[in-house]
């Protein structure tokens, strides 16, 4: 089974909220704009009267532009309004509303040169700013993430353009005059027909960055759900690299079960804020050491864990590693004790070595990687055994021998283990 061949269950609920958010921030910025450009209009001409008196036949009145861009900026605020309060309620953005919204936005540039064509010479408008306006649009259009959004807002400013053009200059195929010439303004609107298409690839490819992302880290979620509390980066990228979710087999593996001594009584005495804080602080020295000897830490039990070496993915070092993680893990917790004399700990690792089924169990909605078998429950009978030693690192014979006999081990010789009727022999480890 792939890991990541379909998006998650929620992922077109995820869009369509990162579509709302792109254009509520899309309308956001457009509303700003056309704001700024009604003050700096009304600014120019209130201030200067004489430039405007000279760049419009008779001058600008007040209101034009109040009536003209302020309707517009009012209809940009109200639908910001109504899209928020959608977004509120989890409700998407129609998509027929979306190309109407395009529309509407779109025709700004071609109303105002509407208007400024009747207040100056209308060839002159199309190299005055008001057409500039259309690339503005076209370029906040990459922000609603729709390749056919953008590409209608290119083609709605190059038709409208066109239209503007035969409607307010004479045009004659022939003229030696450029602004003419129905080859000169049609090569305009080619590119901003361009500009949308530019547009809306840019668009598409924000959409598909967007899809890989909730991909990736879906598929990081599924891997950390399956695989228990906490799995390392290392290992999150080498499975991601598979492609596959692991097989249920039977494998051979090493299962390394650590307690902390005496936790339960410490909890009577402190407060359940501090008990959770210190376990936090000491799992996550625990957590490092595992990921570094190449381990992943299946589930936390109260104040211990049950760490797997050699699963999900085939390790023939696993016994070796293991037994090396549990050595650094005794070391970290005489610094711990060290650092914090007044909150000393005491751990008890039980290891064995052996085969043990491997695989995903439960539900269509929570699913979980485990380990079964007899090797675990060894590994975790091992771990009870340091209280009746006095050790704190016990191993069975398995990975004793697989450590080509583990340094520093002490042969226990057979001892009666609990559930078991034959004896084990155990090795404690220094």
């Amino acid at each position: 089974m792939a890991m990541t061949t379909a998006p998650p269950d929620d992922y077109a609920a995820a869009l369509r909220r990162e579509i709302v958010r792109s254009e509520i921030k899309r309308m956001e910025v457009l509303a700003v704009l056309l704001v700024v450009l009604l003050g700096l209009t009304q600014a120019a001409i209130n201030l200067l009267p004489e430039v405007t008196n000279r760049l419009f036949r008779g001058g600008l009145a007040w209101w034009v532009p109040l009536a003209g861009i302020g309707s517009f900026a009012v209809y940009e605020l109200v639908a910001l309004l109504v899209l928020r309060w959608r977004a509120a309620r989890d409700r998407e953005f129609p998509r027929y509303g979306r190309f109407a919204n395009a529309l509407v936005e779109t025709s700004l540039p071609s109303v105002i040169i509407y208007v400024v064509g009747s207040h100056m010479e209308p060839a002159v408008v199309f190299g005055y700013w008001p057409p500039m306006l259309y690339f503005f649009f076209i370029l906040l259009s990459t922000l609603r993430l729709d390749f056919w959004l953008s590409v209608w807002t290119g083609a709605v400013a190059a038709v409208q353009q066109l239209i503007l053009v035969l409607w307010l200059i004479p045009i004659d195929q022939y003229s030696v005059l450029p602004e003419h010439s129905p080859y000169y303004h049609f090569s305009r609107s080619i590119i901003l027909l361009g500009a949308g298409i530019v547009a809306g690839i840019v668009a598409r490819s924000l959409r598909r960055q967007f899809d890989q992302s909730v991909l990736a880290a879906a598929a990081r979620d599924r891997i950390t759900n399956l695989f228990g509390q906490h799995v390392s980066p290392a290992v999150v990228d080498r499975l991601l690299a598979h492609q596959t979710d692991p097989p249920s087999e039977t494998r051979e593996v090493c299962v390394l079960f650590l307690d902390i001594r005496g936790f339960t009584a410490m909890t009577r005495t402190r407060p359940a804020a501090e008990t959770v804080a210190l376990l936090n602080d000491f799992f996550a020295e625990m957590i490092e050491v595992v990921d570094r000897h190449g381990g992943i830490i299946n589930k936390f039990l109260g104040d211990g864990f049950l760490a797997v070496f050699g699963t999900p993915l085939e390790d023939p070092e696993a016994a070796a590693n293991a037994l090396a993680a549990a050595r650094a893990m005794l070391e970290a917790v005489e610094r711990w004790n060290g650092e914090r004399p007044r909150l000393p700990l005491r751990v008890g690792i039980g290891i064995h070595m052996g085969e043990a089924v491997t695989g995903t169990v439960g539900s269509p909605q929570r699913k979980e990687y485990t380990v079964i078998g007899d090797t675990v429950n060894l590994a975790a009978r091992l771990e009870q055994l340091t209280k009746e030693t006095g050790s704190q690192l016990l191993v069975s014979s398995t990975v004793h021998r697989a450590t080509a006999g583990a340094g520093g081990a002490t042969d226990l010789g057979p001892l009666p283990i609990r559930g078991y009727d034959q004896e084990v022999r155990v090795w404690r480890v220094a």
